[in-house]
């Protein structure tokens, strides 16, 4: 079958010659196993669908043409197989089983990817669920390939969903965080869903009471503020998002279903994360919590978990969760008993049961599958067995016609038999593993692995693989393993970059040569290693991903390399590039593989970034350094994505594969291909791996994702193709038979014999000293393990003994060496303590002592880079601070035109801050101008109105009234200015504060929407008016502290210079602004608020220093120059005369001779002493006055500034009060803005709700209409319908009635036999079911209506055969009449069934028609709900406009009440005007006056009445008389013999007459009588004389019968003792075996007719579909 789709994808494009065929797939089910019949099961694996017979183990395979397999369903009563491709505008492909037929191919809309698929049980309906981004649910006839009915579900992430087994009409869809239950109705041929939603319980358990959300019948009533609407309508929904709109808040976490299953009841079981188990009433809905009836005992003590996994069985569930063990629950009344049933290693991902219930399949997480047989011995059997791991790489064990060896990435190593993938042994290495290679030369295998080593397996023994050998290579992991074609060398490829050649003989131990070096992360290793010759050619393959090409290094290793080992490596262990001749080339392009061809001077490339295949010719000169590649050849690759080129072995076929999934098989000359083959699909990234096996005819091909391994074998081969290949086979063979054998015996024999055999060769036994560890594993299914030792890998031990031989060659030079450099670190020493003493300036850091000038270097590099990174970080960091300034400056400060500040007063605790006011933008001044030019419009609209109603009585007043329009229009702006209102209506204070009130509408007439907002903004104008009024002042009288503060400072310099004067300890009191008076200092940073020191480069001191010493020389220069002053300062100290402030520090110098006593003064000394004393005296006189007149102005002084501060005091204790009544008004003013505000909000969310209830009535009216439509189409199909089962019915009658017509001619004893025959029905056999399937299937026998009434209707018509048998005829009937009796009788059968269709479906119809007019009056019911909540939203809406929020100013007094009695609730209270009251009560009075004058008048009008009406009900009563007296007259009884009596004139005559007539027939009668009597009697006579002749006939006979039965009974004694048998009896026995063996050669005779005309009509087809098709031109 495969093939076949082989062929059907095939593209003409291609010229494809030959052809692949997959042989067989091995993967394992990533989605749920399914069962086909009750042997066989199903699951996807990448591109295919297996199938696997449970019994003999056999897989089929069905491919899918269209790339990766999607979800997979079965059908178990039709035994058919459904699944999805995934692709853009997927399809669903239906085939049969076991022909693997295709039944339909199912087109829908879908645009990506199908989520879910399930049959019904009965019939053929097909249920599919699509994802993204249509989430479509429809209901397919996967026979005839039509949707039934369709629909979408936005945002549902369906899970599981399942038909109930019970009733095809119910679907349950579970997803993590919903369940829903949709039911098909079916009508006549249309198919309708209907959804209904189950209502989850929250999180532990317990059921959450919701409200109603579109009409809430539990919302406060608010008396004061207005009605109080839904949530919805407060968060402006208008659309189908208000239905089921909730806040976070009332959002609670509800249980997450995970799986769901149905019950023979039509019930669901759900079960949930949190641990719960519901049980759902699929008609009503109703969720049951179940609970737990005892304690639960677990396996090994462990514990229930979330049952993620349900599956019905009788009277209970078997549940898993993620601890492996299958539990099973017993449910009985609504509580659940639980055990543990089986245990698993894994997480069980899927339990199913088959179809007879004898079977339970579970499958785990990893794709081990396995199954459970009730009543067996052994239940438990492991079916599939997962690799543990992904598979890394595939091999076949040399020759490669037996087996193949398959690699995991966990390290597991399974041998398989090519030819149907048993698998016959596994080896465990656990540890993560890379690649795989076999050696052609020996059967063994190389494993690498990602820890960097490489192991040797024996699969000689195919049963009991073992690891005999591993090698240390190094720490990188190990990417690529490959033998040469002859198998000498087995190169290693690992991630850094080296290639390392080890020997592939197990003979020789697997020595390692030594390695070579290439570019990081190695693509592909190539080798060319052709019998005859002496070398083997290495090509690797490495990207240069910066310069966008790629590298190629060729080097060649010869055969005698074993020999020669010790010299072609240096000690480190790397090859001589002279000895392996190596070569660099390039390609100007990326590779992303490269194979070297068998020639050796050919390059074949696979380009990464562009679809081709390039050829490169190598030259043939040596050249030196990297030589560029130029493309030889080149093809398009005609596949897409990166892919890799593999070589065939005989060197002539290359094999590319890609992420495309397509194999090709190339020609090696022309790069075109020959053959192709899709296994695999680039939704799972294509392919990995291909391996060819020596002979070409094995194919084998790794899936990159999708975990499948496809085997591939050639069809159709081309003779050459084929021949060529053979023949390189048989000549490689024969090359390598002597190797490996003697390669395989040294693996077969014992360890004993191994070490002679290795003996022989002890020159290659020293040239291998590395440790090698073996291991001998006998079991295939035992673990190999690392030894708990550290190794030192092979690289690094080189490199070790390399550095040993080297410390041994240059030991005394080290030690020199080493003394240097001990004295060299003293000296450092010393200097480094000698460097801890000296002064932080001079001090070097630690770094600097450092010798090493490049570790000294990086230092530097590395500090410079973490200083930049520093400097970085701190530029960024002060940026986003400024940016973030800035923004808050320009927020709070540069956009105010009124900053925010306060002042202080002098002496008393008072704070006055003004009012922070933004410039108002032009959008608002513009707005607010229109609505000032509006109000004054309304205002002279208003004015002439009154002019126009108001008409002047008398024309004095209208030349008055003209007179005083001039006065008025003079004094147009005064009154304007004018209030209308007062205060307490007014609601604020603003006219306190000069703001314009007259155009603000009044409180008691804001009933629009739009006045409510031009309010808000005029209320805002008057706000800014009082702030900029207050804000007015308050500039005053900032300027007038301003001032002040200046003359402070003026006074208080005097003030110091009288204190300095007098020397005098006073402090002089300053007053300075604070921050708060003057804000726009904390904007400027000053030198002394930077408490860091300021950084100054070298250059702005140097510039500092020059500039201060010239000004210094400026300066000397300057004073030396002027003489005068340098005199004045000399002579006089620089005043040219005294002061009178210089009184005070005036003295008078003391005369010499006073320091000589008094005794030795001269008279004129003693003058001149008195003269010094007045001197002295009139000093100290005047500087007493001084001080006196000093002291005096100092308290002038301070009195003055004392004054000034105070009554600066005062008046900013008046602006606090005003800016506290300020406040106050603007707080009034927000308030109603406040109220205002809150009204438009209300009012919106009225609008709000009453736009949503329009469009949920305009929604349900809508419903209604499809209802109607939908309603009267179903009653005229129903009466059309009804039409035709009546015509049925009355050509049934018809027939029935007909009969006796149709066999008129027929004798009626016949016609009465044939009319019982008419009557007469078959009965059908009932299938008979055993009883243990009855005891083990819980929903029994699930035959739909439609199949049971065919089922029924053949079977009928079946058995109709048998009566229409011409044995059945009755005797002596014309053989014509039976005939025609007989095609009656099926017209009639046949009628009957179609009688009994249009019966079922009537009622269907009908109970369609009952359920859609039930939700036509439930859409009604709505809309009638929906009305009357808008009418009483409306009245809400009214009463909302009319009772409006007013704001009154009350005086202090006038809301006291004695003992608190106050109401705060006025329902029924209104707010109206005084004037008002007292108009009404007039208009009262006026009117009671007016009623007391017509009552009286209606007084003597009634008496009249009251007269004239009693006359008129004495006439009525006479009338009521007289009618009676009509009516007893007209219903007089009068009988017919009243009215002949009456009519006819002979009565008497008459009556004689039929008198006569009577008596006549009475003796007529009593004639007949009298002769049926006598009849009688005689017949009787003739009875009893015939019954005496029998009586003595019957005792004759009975004397005869005892004779006889002696006689017989005798003859019996005499057979039984003879022992023989009866000749009849023979005869009867014979009869009866020849009668069974005619019938069931008619049987066989009937089955192979049968299949005769299957298979010619499977020949047809066939024909046709190879019949070349001849379109006419």
């Amino acid at each position: 079958m495969a093939q076949g789709r082989e062929r059907e994808d095939a593209s003409p494009q291609f010229a494809i010659s030959s052809t692949l065929s997959v042989r067989w797939v091995q993967g394992f089910p990533s989605q749920n196993v399914q069962f086909v019949n009750d042997r066989t099961i199903c699951y996807p694996s990448g591109n295919f669908v297996i199938f696997m017979n449970l019994d003999t183990k056999n897989k089929t395979v069905l491919q899918c043409i269209n790339g990766i397999v999607g979800i997979v369903a079965t059908n178990i009563s039709g035994e058919v197989v459904a699944f999805s491709d995934r692709r853009l505008k997927p399809i669903i492909h239906v085939y049969a089983f076991p022909a693997l037929s295709r039944k339909n191919k199912l087109k829908g809309n879908i645009l990506l990817d199908y989520t879910s698929l399930c049959f019904s049980y009965c019939g053929n309906y097909l249920a599919s669920f699509s994802s993204l981004p249509e989430f479509e649910l429809a209901l397919w006839n996967w026979e005839t390939g039509v949707i039934l009915c369709r629909k979408s579900n936005p945002g549902m992430d369906v899970t599981q969903m399942s038909f109930n087994p019970m009733n095809w009409q119910q679907i349950c869809l579970s997803s993590p965080n919903s369940v829903s239950v949709w039911t098909i109705e079916r009508s006549n041929q249309e198919h309708h869903f209907r959804t209904r939603m189950v209502k989850l319980p929250l999180e532990d358990g317990t059921f959450l009471n919701e409200t109603d959300v579109l009409f809430p019948t539990s919302l406060p009533k608010d008396l004061i503020y207005g009605p109080i609407m839904p949530l919805s309508a407060i968060a402006g929904l208008v659309g189908e998002e208000a239905e089921t709109f909730r806040p976070k808040d009332d959002i609670y976490p509800l249980l997450h279903p995970t799986m769901h299953c149905w019950t023979p009841t039509s019930d669901l079981y759900i079960g949930c994360e949190e641990g719960h188990l519901l049980m759902v009433n699929s008609e009503s809905l109703k969720v049951t919590v179940l609970q737990k009836a005892d304690d639960l005992q677990l396996m090994d003590g462990g514990q229930l978990i979330s049952p993620l996994i349900l599956v019905y069985q009788k009277d209970g569930i078997l549940a898993s969760g993620v601890d492996g063990v299958v539990y099973s629950f017993i449910i009985k009344d609504f509580k659940y008993q639980v055990k543990s049933f089986l245990k698993f290693d894994g997480t069980v991902a899927n339990l199913t049961f088959s179809p007879s219930y004898k079977m339970l399949l579970i499958q785990t997480d990893k794709g081990s599958v396995y199954t459970y047989t009730f009543g067996e011995e052994m239940p438990l059997d492991r079916i599939l067995e997962a690799y543990d791991g992904k598979v890394q790489a595939t091999d076949f064990i040399t020759p490669g016609t037996k087996h193949l060896v398959m690699l995991t990435s966990s390290g597991e190593v399974s041998i398989l038999w090519i030819e149907d993938c048993t698998c016959i042994s596994r080896l465990l290495l656990r540890v993560p593993a890379t690649t795989l290679a076999c050696c052609p030369s020996s059967a063994s295998a190389a494993v690498g692995t990602e820890d960097g080593y490489v192991y040797f397996l024996n699969v000689h023994d195919v049963e009991s693989p073992r690891v005999m050998h591993s090698v240390f290579l190094s720490q990188s992991p190990v990417k690529i393993l490959i033998y040469d074609q002859r198998g000498i060398f087995l190169f290693v490829g690992t991630a850094e970059g080296n290639v390392f050649v080890i020997d592939a003989r197990p003979s020789k131990g697997f020595q390692i040569f030594g390695f070579t070096e290439a570019s990081k992360d190695i693509l592909q290793i190539s080798t060319v290693s052709l019998p005859g010759t002496d070398i083997v050619d290495v090509l690797v393959l490495s990207p240069l991903l910066e310069a966008g090409r790629s590298r190629l290094e060729y080097f060649t290793v010869p055969i005698w390399l074993p020999q020669a080992s010790s010299n072609c490596s240096d000690e480190r262990g790397k090859l001589n590039d002279a000895f392996i001749q190596k070569f660099l080339y390039e390609v100007e392009h990326p590779l992303s593989s490269a194979v070297l061809g068998f020639e050796r001077d050919k390059v074949y490339g696979y380009c990464s970034h562009v679809p081709y295949i390039c050829s490169y010719i190598l030259p043939e000169k040596d050249h030196v350094g990297i030589y560029i590649l130029k493309p030889y050849q080149k093809v398009q690759s005609k596949q897409y994505g990166s892919g890799t080129i593999f070589m065939s072995s005989h060197g002539l076929w290359l094999l590319t594969i890609a992420k495309c999934g397509y194999l090709f098989v190339r020609d090696i000359v022309h790069l075109e291909p020959f053959a192709r083959s899709r296994s695999h699909s680039h939704q799972a990234h294509g392919i990995q791996y291909v391996t060819m096996s020596m002979d070409g005819q094995h194919i084998l091909v790794n899936g990159k994702d999708d975990g499948t391994l496809v085997y591939l074998k050639w069809k159709r081969l081309g003779g050459n193709l084929a021949n060529d290949v053979l023949e390189h086979y048989q000549k490689l063979m024969g090359n390598l038979s002597s190797k490996l054998e003697r390669e395989n015996k040294y693996l077969v024999a014992p360890e004993i014999f191994r070490e002679s055999i290795v003996s022989q060769d002890e020159q290659q036994e020293e040239d291998s000293p590395e440790p090698s560890k073996k291991l001998s594993v006998d079991s295939s299914q035992e673990e190999f393990g690392l030894s708990s030792d550290k190794e030192i890998p092979w690289i690094q031990k080189k490199r070790e003994e390399a550095i040993k031989n080297e410390v041994k060659q240059f030991s005394k030079k080290r030690k020199e060496i080493k003394r240097r450099i001990k004295e060299l670190a003293k000296t450092i020493t010393d200097m480094m303590e000698e460097n801890e003493n000296v002064d932080p300036i001079a001090k070097l850091d630690h770094q600097e002592f450092c010798l090493d000038l490049e570790e000294l270097d990086r230092l530097h590099e590395r500090s410079e880079e973490e200083v930049g990174k520093l400097r970085k970080d701190v530029e960024m960091h002060n940026l986003a601070t400024r940016y973030l300034t800035e923004l808050i400056k320009e927020e709070c400060w540069n956009s105010m035109t009124e900053k925010g500040r306060a002042l202080k007063c002098f002496h008393m605790p008072y704070v006055v801050e003004n009012f922070p006011m933004k410039m108002r933008s032009e959008e608002e001044l513009q707005e607010l101008e229109r609505v000032l030019q509006q109000k004054k419009i309304e205002a002279e609209c208003l004015k002439l109105r009154k002019e126009i109603v108001e008409v002047p009585s008398t024309t004095g007043t209208v030349k008055k009234h003209h007179e005083e329009d001039e006065e008025e229009e003079e004094e147009e702006d005064k009154t304007i200015k004018d209030t209308t209102l007062p205060n307490y209506l007014l609601g604020s204070l603003s006219n306190d504060f000069g703001a314009e009130t007259s155009l603000l509408t009044s409180q008691l007439e804001l009933h629009s929407r739009e006045d409510k907002i031009n309010q808000i903004i005029m209320l805002k104008d008057i706000i800014y008016q009082v702030k900029q009024s207050f804000n007015t002042e308050f500039l005053g009288a900032y300027k007038q502290k301003e001032i002040e503060i200046a003359r402070i400072k003026e006074r208080n310099v005097r003030i110091e210079e009288i204190i300095l004067d007098l020397e005098l300890e006073e402090k002089v009191w300053q007053p300075e602004f604070e921050d708060c008076e003057q804000p726009e200092r904390v904007l400027a940073v000053e030198d002394d608020e930077v408490s860091a020191k300021k950084h100054v480069t070298p250059w702005k001191k140097a510039k500092t220093n020059l500039v201060t010493s010239i000004e210094m020389k400026k300066l000397l220069q300057s004073q030396a120059a002027d003489e005068r002053h340098r005199g004045l300062m000399d002579m006089m100290g620089g005043v040219l005369e005294v002061k009178k402030e210089d009184i005070l520090r005036m003295v008078i110098p003391q005369p010499a001779f006073m320091e000589k006593p008094d005794a030795l003064w001269t008279e004129e000394e003693r003058k001149q002493f008195k003269e010094y004393e007045k001197k002295v005296k009139d000093l100290n006189e005047e500087r007493d006055k001084y001080r006196k007149s000093l002291d005096a102005e100092l308290k002038k002084l301070q009195n003055s500034i004392q004054e000034s501060t105070q009554s600066f005091d005062d008046h900013l204790k008046r602006l606090f009060d005003k800016r506290v009544k300020a406040e106050m008004v603007v707080n009034q003013e927000e308030l109603k803005i406040n109220n205002l505000v809150f009204s438009l909000l209300l009012d919106e969310e009225l609008s709000s709700r009453e736009q949503f209830l329009n469009n949920y009535l305009l929604k349900k009216q809508d419903e209604k209409s499809k209802t109607l439509e939908i309603i009267q189409k179903a009653r005229e199909d129903l009466d059309v319908l009804k039409e035709h089962h009546d015509n049925l019915l009355a050509e049934d009658k018809v027939l029935e009635r007909s009969f006796k017509k149709e066999f008129s001619e027929t004798s009626g004893h016949h016609v009465d036999i044939l009319y019982k025959l008419f009557k007469r029905r078959p009965r059908v056999p009932k299938q008979k079911t055993h009883t243990d399937m009855n005891t083990l299937i819980p929903f029994g026998e699930r035959p739909g209506p439609d199949k049971l009434n065919k089922d029924t209707f053949s079977q009928q018509m079946r058995s109709m055969d048998e009566l229409d048998n011409i044995s059945n005829m009755p005797e002596g009937l014309d053989p014509l009449v039976w005939e025609h009796f007989c095609s009656i009788r099926r017209a009639k059968l046949e009628n009957e069934y179609k009688v009994k269709q249009k019966a079922a479906s009537l009622l269907e119809m009908m109970t369609f028609l009952r359920k859609r007019v039930e939700e036509d009056e439930a859409v009604q019911h709505e809309i009638e709900r929906v009305l009357h909540e808008l009418l009483r939203l409306q009245d809400e809406k009214m009463k909302f406009q009319l009772n409006l929020t007013v704001q009154i100013l009350l005086k202090q007094g006038q809301v006291e009440l004695e003992n608190f009695q106050l109401s705060l609730e006025y329902a029924d209270a209104i707010l109206i005007n005084k004037n008002i009251i007292e108009d009404l009560n007039s208009v009262i009075r006026t009117q009671g006056q007016k009623k007391v004058t017509s009552m009286m008048e209606s007084k003597d009008v009634h008496k009249g009445i009251y007269q004239i009406e009693w006359e008129h009900k004495k006439m009525e009563m006479e009338m009521e008389d007289l009618n009676q007296k009509a009516w007893d007259i007209q219903m007089l009884f009068f009988s017919r013999n009243r009215q002949k009596f009456l009519n006819e004139p002979n009565y008497e005559t008459v009556i004689a007459i039929e008198i006569g007539i009577m008596e006549q027939t009475i003796n007529v009668l009593e004639k007949t009588h009298k002769k049926n009597v006598e009849n009688c009697k005689k017949l009787l006579k003739k009875l009893g004389k015939y019954s005496n002749q029998k009586d003595v006939a019957n005792y004759a006979l009975s004397c005869s019968l005892r004779e006889e039965l002696v006689a017989v009974s005798e003859r019996q004694d005499i057979c039984h003792e003879m022992g023989s048998m009866l000749t009849c009896e023979k005869i009867a026995r014979e009869r009866y075996r020849n009668m069974m063996k005619q019938q069931k050669l008619t049987n066989i005779s009937k089955q192979q007719a049968e299949q005769i005309s299957i298979l010619q009509a499977e020949v047809e087809r066939l024909r046709m579909k190879t019949f070349p098709a001849l379109v006419p031109m």
